[in-house]
């Protein structure tokens, strides 16, 4: 079985590692260079329009001729327009499309679900109409596709065939178990938003503000544009990590957090707790509960140490890229 991952994110690097360990032909491809330590990238950023529409074309019949399986991630396929779909299905290739997030997250289904304050990119693709067009178009020749949990879930629900439940993966090797000192008073806070609008990045610094002004003693740092490696030495050095404050699920930001050994604040509405598997060790805050919440984890750093240890367990239970990779073999199986 010959796998191409394409075109854009860290977890198709994570996830086609995990696939070669297990023995799988498995191969990472970005379209751009987005900094990272990827497997083959086709620099589009670097080319005219009509140098990258040869480059795709190119591309896309290559690898036809390698693989058997495609991985799409984003809703993004070989061509803006999807029509490298028909192409690939008359010639008898298994698809499987993945959906991350925002390429999905529509505000209307959001705020039905429960999360009232949960915000959305902007942009005409990023319109509700625009993504049920999309969804139709990959569903057309796509019929298994792939969420991480039921918050993204309840965006596709009915549009595809066949829907498969997959949790993001974590390489634990790639981050050591660090947790908190129990006895540092004087705790690092880090906050690494990759959207400041999406993550509610002003409610983080509001709640910081806040603590300053009732003289907590603790440093405060905001990590953005570095590379994948630099984030992790950066949050290596935290004793707190906050994630975001709006969306009411927790993305990969939180799980890195957790694999280390740091506790990390991040809201998750209360219909999603269950959904998840037992003992979910994230700090639980909205941009309302952030200041007390966060105030908490500053006065005490037992706490800190406590939970950053049931996070990194928690990872290890139920992360580890190593089982992850069983259920997406399964997966391709069944395409």
């Amino acid at each position: 079985m010959r796998v191409l991952h394409l075109p854009v994110g860290r977890q198709m690097i994570e996830m086609c590692a995990a696939l070669r360990d297990i023995g799988i032909d498995a191969t990472a491809c970005h379209f751009r260079d987005r900094n990272q330590n990827y497997d083959l990238c086709l620099h589009l950023e670097k080319h005219s329009g009509r140098e990258r529409k040869k480059l795709r074309e190119k591309f896309l019949k290559e690898a036809c001729e390698k693989y058997d399986v495609f991985h799409f991630h984003f809703g993004q396929t070989f061509y803006k327009d999807r029509s490298d779909l028909e192409y690939l299905k008359k010639r008898g290739k298994k698809l499987v499309v993945q959906h991350r997030g925002s390429d999905v997250r529509m505000l209307s289904i959001a705020k039905a679900e429960g999360s009232a304050g949960v915000r959305v990119k902007g942009g005409r693709r990023r319109e509700e109409r625009e993504i049920v067009k999309k969804l139709k178009e990959l569903s057309q020749y796509i019929d298994h596709a792939i969420v991480a949990d039921h918050e993204l879930l309840s965006y596709i629900e009915g549009r595809y065939k066949h829907i498969h439940l997959l949790r993001q993966f974590i390489t634990l090797d790639k981050f050591p178990f660090s947790p908190p000192s129990a006895n540092n008073r004087k705790p690092l806070i880090i906050h690494a938003p990759t959207n400041d609008y999406l993550k509610g990045t002003e409610y983080v610094i509001q709640g910081i503000e806040r603590l300053r002004r009732k003289g907590l003693d603790f440093d405060f740092k905001i990590i953005t544009n570095v590379s994948h490696k630099e984030a992790i030495k950066e949050y290596q050095k935290a004793d707190i990590i906050v994630d975001q404050l709006l969306q009411g699920s927790f993305g990969v930001v939180s799980l890195e957090g957790m694999a280390l050994g740091k506790p990390v604040i991040c809201y998750v509405r209360d219909s999603m707790i269950k959904r998840y598997p037992p003992g979910l060790a994230i700090v639980n805050a909205n941009k309302d509960t952030f200041y007390d919440v966060l105030k908490k984890l500053v006065k005490k750093p037992e706490l800190r140490r406590e939970i950053g240890i049931s996070g990194r367990e928690y990872i290890e239970k139920y992360y580890d890229s190593r089982q992850l990779v069983l259920e997406l073999e399964s997966i391709y199986k069944s395409l």
